[in-house]
């Protein structure tokens, strides 16, 4: 297999890896590394919404119970951490495949499944909430052991950098699914199912192999939250941000290509913070919710003017610099 179509994840890897080299800024390092994480959990979603056109609400159950996962197993059962993201991602996956062999089964779809997978994550964080094992509302808080042996790094580079190394083993194996016969039958599926059954093609396998994978990706960005904030509750975790900012990236960055939710991510993220920032210089003060009016916004432009995404706009325009149609 040619190595050629993996280069530009290469350069876009090793670009991301140099951005931290010469910034001292904490707040920057902390947003890099916040970004990194969103385009994890975004990636998740992709696969199975961008690719597979199962588009869920509820990406926080796959999040949040890999974020629980990661701290419970070190709080209560005192697993190390590098043992234990394995393990939370393998139970995010198997949360994936239950949800969507209960959905799938029962022929959910558009917005019968989308509506099922947010009451899903509803489900687990009310549960979570009133659970004395996880914390119960007081939440659970990781032990501070700095050290590399506990994934807690003293320098936020190297947090930074284990987050860029997540998200560049997904960018990869996003493209080889792209260009699998698996990833094929997955878009047979999204495009027409009925079609995709009558060429021979297992649509529940298809599907339930997209959530079981999607749960994977995205419990392993809820692994990295834990360790990079060593606090959870079940709004932090199962709360409806991470589903929506994981819905938002790939729809903005571009749906069902392997950069969107890296690109869409960054630019989601990147005007949540200058608009707040904004917002709280001019008013003295900060404007809860801001944010959510620009990503409000941003969605409305994307769906009317763009819905190809960021790439896909800057493919237009590069088309029509060439003299090409876009």
């Amino acid at each position: 297999m040619s190595r050629q179509p993996y280069l530009p994840i290469a350069l876009v890897v090793a670009g991301l890896a140099l951005l931290p080299l010469g910034l001292t800024s904490n707040t920057v390092l902390n947003f890099l590394a916040f970004a990194m994480i969103i385009t994890l959990a975004a990636q998740g979603w992709n696969i199975l919404g961008g690719y597979g056109g199962q588009f869920s609400f509820g990406h926080a159950v796959f999040f949040g119970t890999g974020a629980y996962a990661m701290a419970l197993l070190q709080v209560r059962f005192g697993i190390n951490p590098w043992l234990a993201l394995p393990l939370a991602m393998a139970l995010g996956a198997g949360v994936g495949f239950a949800i969507g062999y209960l959905s799938f089964r029962a022929r959910l779809r558009g917005s019968y499944f989308a509506l099922v997978t947010l009451a899903f994550a509803e489900v687990f964080r009310i549960s979570a909430n009133a659970w004395g094992f996880t914390g119960g509302a007081a939440g659970v808080l990781v032990p501070l052991r700095i050290g590399a042996e506990h994934m807690q790094f003293a320098d936020k580079r190297l947090a930074y950098w284990l987050a860029l190394a997540f998200v560049a083993a997904t960018l990869a194996l996003t493209l080889a699914l792209s260009r699998s016969r698996f990833g094929a039958h997955l878009v047979a599926v999204r495009e027409n199912e009925e079609a995709a059954r009558a060429l021979g093609v297992d649509a529940l396998a298809v599907k339930l192999k997209a959530i079981t994978l999607s749960g994977a990706i995205t419990a392993s960005a809820g692994c990295l939250y834990t360790q990079k904030f060593l606090y959870l509750d079940a709004n932090l975790a199962y709360g409806p941000w991470i589903s929506v900012e994981a819905l938002l990236a790939p729809i903005i960055g571009g749906l069902g290509t392997v950069f969107g939710p890296l690109v869409g991510a960054v630019v989601l993220l990147g005007l949540g913070e200058v608009t707040k920032t904004t917002f709280a210089n001019l008013t003295g003060g900060a404007i809860p919710g801001v944010d959510l009016v620009v990503f409000g916004v941003l969605l409305i432009l994307c769906v009317a003017y763009a819905p190809r995404g960021v790439l896909g706009l800057a493919e237009g325009w590069l088309g029509r610099l060439k003299g090409t149609r876009p």
